[in-house]
Protein backbone atom coordinates (compact mmCIF):
# COMPACT_ATOMS: atom_id res chain seq x y z
CA UNK A 1 0.00 0.00 0.00
CA UNK A 2 1.63 3.42 -0.89
CA UNK A 3 2.01 5.91 1.43
CA UNK A 4 0.17 9.30 1.10
CA UNK A 5 2.12 12.13 -0.12
CA UNK A 6 3.52 14.63 2.59
CA UNK A 7 3.32 18.45 1.43
CA UNK A 8 6.61 19.72 1.11
CA UNK A 9 5.11 22.91 3.22
CA UNK A 10 2.75 23.06 5.74
CA UNK A 11 1.64 26.62 7.29
CA UNK A 12 -1.08 25.87 10.57
CA UNK A 13 -2.93 28.70 11.72
CA UNK A 14 0.03 31.16 10.77
CA UNK A 15 -0.60 34.68 11.96
CA UNK A 16 1.60 37.87 11.04
CA UNK A 17 0.80 40.98 12.86
CA UNK A 18 2.50 44.18 12.72
CA UNK A 19 1.95 46.57 14.85
CA UNK A 20 0.80 50.26 14.25
CA UNK A 21 2.79 52.88 16.81
CA UNK A 22 1.87 56.17 17.86
CA UNK A 23 3.56 59.10 19.43
CA UNK A 24 6.37 60.16 20.42
CA UNK A 25 7.41 57.63 22.07
CA UNK A 26 6.47 55.12 19.47
CA UNK A 27 3.81 53.17 21.82
CA UNK A 28 1.84 50.16 20.09
CA UNK A 29 -1.91 51.29 19.67
CA UNK A 30 -3.11 48.57 17.40
CA UNK A 31 -2.35 45.65 15.03
CA UNK A 32 -2.57 45.19 10.54
CA UNK A 33 -3.17 41.56 10.75
CA UNK A 34 -1.82 40.87 7.35
CA UNK A 35 -2.47 37.16 7.59
CA UNK A 36 -4.37 36.06 10.52
CA UNK A 37 -4.75 32.52 11.03
CA UNK A 38 -3.74 30.97 7.58
CA UNK A 39 -3.69 27.03 7.37
CA UNK A 40 -2.18 25.29 3.88
CA UNK A 41 -0.07 22.81 2.14
CA UNK A 42 1.79 22.78 -0.68
CA UNK A 43 3.03 19.26 -2.36
CA UNK A 44 6.29 18.61 -4.09
CA UNK A 45 6.63 19.60 -7.53
CA UNK A 46 3.42 21.40 -7.53
CA UNK A 47 2.21 24.62 -8.39
CA UNK A 48 0.15 26.66 -5.83
CA UNK A 49 -1.42 30.47 -7.04
CA UNK A 50 -2.22 32.43 -4.01
CA UNK A 51 -4.14 35.41 -5.60
CA UNK A 52 -6.32 38.42 -4.33
CA UNK A 53 -6.19 42.15 -4.30
CA UNK A 54 -3.52 44.47 -2.72
CA UNK A 55 -3.23 44.59 0.56
CA UNK A 56 -4.74 40.91 1.29
CA UNK A 57 -1.53 39.47 2.85
CA UNK A 58 0.13 37.61 -0.33
CA UNK A 59 3.44 38.76 0.21
CA UNK A 60 3.15 38.48 3.86
CA UNK A 61 2.79 34.85 3.79
CA UNK A 62 5.71 34.49 1.75
CA UNK A 63 7.70 36.74 3.42
CA UNK A 64 6.65 34.92 6.59
CA UNK A 65 7.66 31.42 5.27
CA UNK A 66 11.40 32.36 4.72
CA UNK A 67 11.87 34.27 7.84
CA UNK A 68 11.62 38.14 6.61
CA UNK A 69 8.74 38.92 8.48
CA UNK A 70 8.42 37.81 12.33
CA UNK A 71 5.71 35.02 12.63
CA UNK A 72 3.12 35.93 15.20
CA UNK A 73 1.35 32.66 15.49
CA UNK A 74 0.78 29.35 14.57
CA UNK A 75 3.93 26.74 13.11
CA UNK A 76 5.25 26.59 9.54
CA UNK A 77 6.98 22.90 8.33
CA UNK A 78 9.29 22.94 5.87
CA UNK A 79 10.51 18.94 4.20
CA UNK A 80 8.54 18.02 8.00
CA UNK A 81 10.85 20.56 10.16
CA UNK A 82 9.15 22.72 12.35
CA UNK A 83 10.96 26.19 11.09
CA UNK A 84 8.30 27.76 13.09
CA UNK A 85 10.28 31.04 14.81
CA UNK A 86 13.95 30.16 13.65
CA UNK A 87 16.77 32.80 13.97
CA UNK A 88 18.98 34.24 11.46
CA UNK A 89 21.48 31.40 11.82
CA UNK A 90 18.87 28.73 11.84
CA UNK A 91 17.41 29.66 8.74
CA UNK A 92 20.74 29.39 6.99
CA UNK A 93 20.26 26.07 7.24
CA UNK A 94 17.13 26.21 5.72
CA UNK A 95 17.67 28.97 2.79
CA UNK A 96 19.20 26.82 0.07
CA UNK A 97 16.31 24.63 -0.14
CA UNK A 98 13.62 27.30 -0.33
CA UNK A 99 14.68 30.55 -1.92
CA UNK A 100 11.92 33.78 -3.07
CA UNK A 101 11.85 35.80 -6.28
CA UNK A 102 10.59 39.55 -5.84
CA UNK A 103 8.05 41.59 -8.00
CA UNK A 104 11.42 44.06 -8.64
CA UNK A 105 14.89 41.80 -9.40
CA UNK A 106 16.57 45.28 -9.70
CA UNK A 107 16.10 46.00 -5.88
CA UNK A 108 17.51 42.33 -5.06
CA UNK A 109 20.80 42.77 -7.63
CA UNK A 110 23.92 45.10 -6.23
CA UNK A 111 24.06 47.56 -8.95
CA UNK A 112 28.09 47.69 -8.54
CA UNK A 113 28.56 43.63 -9.15
CA UNK A 114 28.48 41.70 -12.14
CA UNK A 115 26.29 38.71 -12.73
CA UNK A 116 29.44 36.45 -12.42
CA UNK A 117 30.52 37.83 -9.47
CA UNK A 118 27.28 37.58 -7.53
CA UNK A 119 26.55 34.24 -8.44
CA UNK A 120 30.64 33.06 -7.62
CA UNK A 121 30.08 34.69 -4.13
CA UNK A 122 26.90 32.37 -3.61
CA UNK A 123 28.74 29.14 -4.55
CA UNK A 124 31.61 30.15 -2.43
CA UNK A 125 29.83 30.47 0.81
CA UNK A 126 27.67 27.77 0.41
CA UNK A 127 30.12 25.34 -1.20
CA UNK A 128 27.83 24.12 -3.86
CA UNK A 129 30.80 23.13 -6.36
CA UNK A 130 34.23 23.16 -5.80
CA UNK A 131 36.11 26.13 -6.66
CA UNK A 132 37.56 25.31 -10.07
CA UNK A 133 34.48 24.33 -10.88
CA UNK A 134 32.45 27.25 -9.90
CA UNK A 135 32.67 29.72 -14.03
CA UNK A 136 31.57 26.45 -15.28
CA UNK A 137 28.79 26.23 -12.76
CA UNK A 138 27.86 29.92 -13.96
CA UNK A 139 27.76 29.00 -17.25
CA UNK A 140 25.36 25.96 -17.03
CA UNK A 141 22.83 28.16 -14.53
CA UNK A 142 22.74 30.81 -17.53
CA UNK A 143 21.94 28.06 -20.18
CA UNK A 144 19.17 27.22 -17.73
CA UNK A 145 17.22 30.58 -17.92
CA UNK A 146 18.42 31.26 -21.19
CA UNK A 147 21.18 33.76 -21.01
CA UNK A 148 24.39 33.56 -23.14
CA UNK A 149 27.52 33.12 -20.65
CA UNK A 150 29.07 36.40 -22.09
CA UNK A 151 26.53 38.37 -19.75
CA UNK A 152 28.10 37.33 -16.66
CA UNK A 153 30.74 40.02 -17.05
CA UNK A 154 27.56 42.56 -17.34
CA UNK A 155 26.59 44.53 -14.49
CA UNK A 156 22.40 44.90 -13.89
CA UNK A 157 21.93 47.99 -15.17
CA UNK A 158 22.88 46.78 -18.70
CA UNK A 159 20.07 44.17 -19.09
CA UNK A 160 16.38 44.64 -19.63
CA UNK A 161 13.90 43.74 -17.23
CA UNK A 162 12.72 40.98 -18.37
CA UNK A 163 16.67 39.71 -18.37
CA UNK A 164 17.06 40.99 -15.05
CA UNK A 165 14.25 38.85 -13.90
CA UNK A 166 16.27 35.94 -15.54
CA UNK A 167 19.09 37.17 -13.60
CA UNK A 168 17.06 37.31 -10.39
CA UNK A 169 15.82 33.68 -11.22
CA UNK A 170 19.34 32.60 -11.87
CA UNK A 171 20.86 33.40 -8.32
CA UNK A 172 17.46 32.12 -6.90
CA UNK A 173 18.52 28.49 -8.32
CA UNK A 174 22.20 28.83 -7.53
CA UNK A 175 21.68 27.49 -4.48
CA UNK A 176 19.91 24.49 -5.61
CA UNK A 177 16.77 24.78 -3.89
CA UNK A 178 13.69 22.34 -3.96
CA UNK A 179 11.17 25.34 -3.46
CA UNK A 180 10.59 28.90 -4.86
CA UNK A 181 8.16 31.35 -3.73
CA UNK A 182 7.55 33.76 -6.31
CA UNK A 183 6.32 37.46 -5.21
CA UNK A 184 4.64 39.01 -8.56
CA UNK A 185 7.55 37.69 -10.14
CA UNK A 186 5.88 38.64 -13.65
CA UNK A 187 3.59 41.67 -12.62
CA UNK A 188 6.52 43.89 -13.72
CA UNK A 189 7.45 43.15 -16.62
CA UNK A 190 5.24 43.73 -20.23
CA UNK A 191 2.62 41.05 -21.33
CA UNK A 192 4.99 38.91 -23.80
CA UNK A 193 8.11 38.91 -21.35
CA UNK A 194 5.28 37.75 -18.85
CA UNK A 195 4.65 34.80 -21.20
CA UNK A 196 8.41 33.64 -21.35
CA UNK A 197 9.03 34.14 -17.98
CA UNK A 198 6.24 31.85 -17.34
CA UNK A 199 6.96 29.08 -20.13
CA UNK A 200 10.91 29.40 -18.10
CA UNK A 201 9.21 28.67 -15.01
CA UNK A 202 7.68 25.50 -16.44
CA UNK A 203 10.81 24.14 -17.78
CA UNK A 204 12.71 24.68 -14.49
CA UNK A 205 10.16 23.22 -12.88
CA UNK A 206 9.81 20.10 -15.30
CA UNK A 207 13.89 20.33 -15.65
CA UNK A 208 14.97 20.45 -11.46
CA UNK A 209 11.75 19.34 -10.29
CA UNK A 210 10.63 22.29 -8.26
CA UNK A 211 7.70 23.29 -6.02
CA UNK A 212 6.15 26.82 -6.49
CA UNK A 213 4.50 28.67 -4.31
CA UNK A 214 3.18 31.86 -7.07
CA UNK A 215 1.91 34.94 -5.65
CA UNK A 216 -0.57 37.12 -7.96
CA UNK A 217 -3.12 39.47 -8.57
CA UNK A 218 -3.21 38.46 -12.08
CA UNK A 219 -5.79 36.01 -12.89
CA UNK A 220 -4.13 34.84 -16.31
CA UNK A 221 -1.11 34.13 -14.71
CA UNK A 222 -2.42 31.85 -12.06
CA UNK A 223 -4.51 30.34 -14.14
CA UNK A 224 -1.64 29.15 -17.13
CA UNK A 225 1.06 27.96 -14.31
CA UNK A 226 -0.84 26.75 -11.34
CA UNK A 227 -2.18 23.22 -10.40
CA UNK A 228 -4.47 24.33 -7.34
CA UNK A 229 -5.50 28.18 -6.61
CA UNK A 230 -5.96 29.89 -3.12
CA UNK A 231 -7.86 32.87 -2.99
CA UNK A 232 -6.66 35.47 -0.44
CA UNK A 233 -8.91 38.32 1.35
CA UNK A 234 -8.18 40.69 4.02
CA UNK A 235 -5.77 37.81 5.72
CA UNK A 236 -7.98 35.11 5.06
CA UNK A 237 -8.06 32.25 2.63
CA UNK A 238 -11.95 32.06 1.31
CA UNK A 239 -11.30 29.63 -1.38
CA UNK A 240 -9.14 26.98 -2.55
CA UNK A 241 -9.74 24.09 -5.37
CA UNK A 242 -7.78 23.13 -8.31
CA UNK A 243 -6.88 25.29 -11.31
CA UNK A 244 -9.48 23.71 -13.52
CA UNK A 245 -12.37 23.32 -10.95
CA UNK A 246 -11.99 27.25 -9.59
CA UNK A 247 -12.27 28.71 -12.93
CA UNK A 248 -15.39 25.92 -14.24
CA UNK A 249 -17.31 26.27 -10.50
CA UNK A 250 -16.14 29.12 -8.23
CA UNK A 251 -18.47 28.63 -5.43
CA UNK A 252 -17.37 31.71 -2.68
CA UNK A 253 -19.23 35.30 -3.72
CA UNK A 254 -15.67 36.82 -3.84
CA UNK A 255 -14.12 34.15 -6.12
CA UNK A 256 -16.93 34.60 -8.27
CA UNK A 257 -17.19 38.18 -8.58
CA UNK A 258 -13.43 37.99 -9.37
CA UNK A 259 -13.53 35.81 -11.97
CA UNK A 260 -16.43 37.86 -13.81
CA UNK A 261 -13.56 40.18 -14.33
CA UNK A 262 -11.42 37.60 -15.95
CA UNK A 263 -11.87 37.93 -20.18
CA UNK A 264 -13.59 34.36 -20.91
CA UNK A 265 -12.15 32.41 -23.66
CA UNK A 266 -15.86 30.27 -24.17
CA UNK A 267 -18.19 32.63 -26.48
CA UNK A 268 -21.25 30.94 -24.76
CA UNK A 269 -20.28 32.76 -21.82
CA UNK A 270 -18.75 36.18 -22.96
CA UNK A 271 -22.37 37.70 -22.65
CA UNK A 272 -22.43 37.29 -18.74
CA UNK A 273 -23.02 40.15 -16.41
CA UNK A 274 -19.80 41.70 -14.79
CA UNK A 275 -19.94 41.68 -10.65
CA UNK A 276 -19.38 44.73 -9.66
CA UNK A 277 -18.64 44.64 -5.85
CA UNK A 278 -20.28 47.73 -3.40
CA UNK A 279 -18.08 49.25 -0.50
CA UNK A 280 -14.39 48.96 0.23
CA UNK A 281 -11.99 46.90 1.43
CA UNK A 282 -12.30 46.75 5.27
CA UNK A 283 -8.70 47.94 6.88
CA UNK A 284 -6.98 45.16 8.40
CA UNK A 285 -6.29 47.35 11.39
CA UNK A 286 -9.92 46.90 12.37
CA UNK A 287 -11.23 43.79 10.25
CA UNK A 288 -15.14 43.22 10.59
CA UNK A 289 -16.43 40.05 12.49
CA UNK A 290 -17.65 36.82 10.97
CA UNK A 291 -16.93 36.58 7.59
CA UNK A 292 -14.28 38.93 6.87
CA UNK A 293 -16.15 39.57 2.84
CA UNK A 294 -19.37 40.23 4.41
CA UNK A 295 -19.77 43.84 3.90
CA UNK A 296 -19.17 43.56 0.24
CA UNK A 297 -21.61 40.54 0.15
CA UNK A 298 -25.02 41.15 -1.13
CA UNK A 299 -25.52 37.69 -0.06
CA UNK A 300 -25.30 37.88 3.85
CA UNK A 301 -27.15 37.10 6.39
CA UNK A 302 -27.12 37.83 9.97
CA UNK A 303 -24.91 34.93 10.96
CA UNK A 304 -22.16 36.13 8.70
CA UNK A 305 -21.77 39.11 10.51
CA UNK A 306 -21.36 36.97 13.45
CA UNK A 307 -20.11 33.81 13.01
CA UNK A 308 -16.64 33.15 10.96
CA UNK A 309 -16.98 30.73 8.68
CA UNK A 310 -14.67 27.66 8.54
CA UNK A 311 -12.87 26.88 5.15
CA UNK A 312 -14.52 23.67 4.72
CA UNK A 313 -15.58 21.01 1.37
CA UNK A 314 -16.04 18.21 -0.38
CA UNK A 315 -12.14 16.79 -1.17
CA UNK A 316 -9.70 19.71 -2.44
CA UNK A 317 -12.08 22.32 -3.22
CA UNK A 318 -13.05 23.81 -0.26
CA UNK A 319 -14.75 27.37 0.81
CA UNK A 320 -15.43 29.59 3.66
CA UNK A 321 -18.41 30.14 3.26
CA UNK A 322 -21.70 29.55 5.70
CA UNK A 323 -23.83 29.07 2.15
CA UNK A 324 -24.19 27.99 -1.30
CA UNK A 325 -23.60 30.68 -3.95
CA UNK A 326 -24.02 29.86 -7.62
CA UNK A 327 -23.58 32.25 -10.88
CA UNK A 328 -27.46 31.95 -11.00
CA UNK A 329 -27.91 33.81 -7.61
CA UNK A 330 -25.98 36.34 -9.11
CA UNK A 331 -28.30 36.62 -12.39
CA UNK A 332 -31.05 37.25 -10.14
CA UNK A 333 -29.09 39.72 -7.63
CA UNK A 334 -27.61 41.76 -10.94
CA UNK A 335 -31.18 41.29 -12.64
CA UNK A 336 -32.77 43.16 -9.38
CA UNK A 337 -30.10 45.98 -9.48
CA UNK A 338 -28.75 45.80 -5.86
Amino acid sequence: MNEPIQPQLWLKEVKTYYPIRKGVFSRITGQVKAVDGISLSVYPQETLGLVGESGCGKSSIGRTIIGLEEITAGQVFFDGENITGYSHAQMRSVWPRIQMIFQDPYASLNPRRTVESMMAEILSIHRIVARNEIGDEIDRILDLIGLPPEVKRRFPHEFSGGQRQRIGIAKAITLRPRFLICDEATSALDVSIQAQILALFKDLQQKLGLTYLFISHGLGVVRYISDRIAVMYLGKILEMAPRTDMFKNPRHPYTQALLSAYPNPDPRQRNRKKILLSGTVPSAANPPPGCRFHTRCPFRERECTIYEPELTGDGAHRTACHFTIGLADWDRVLGSGV
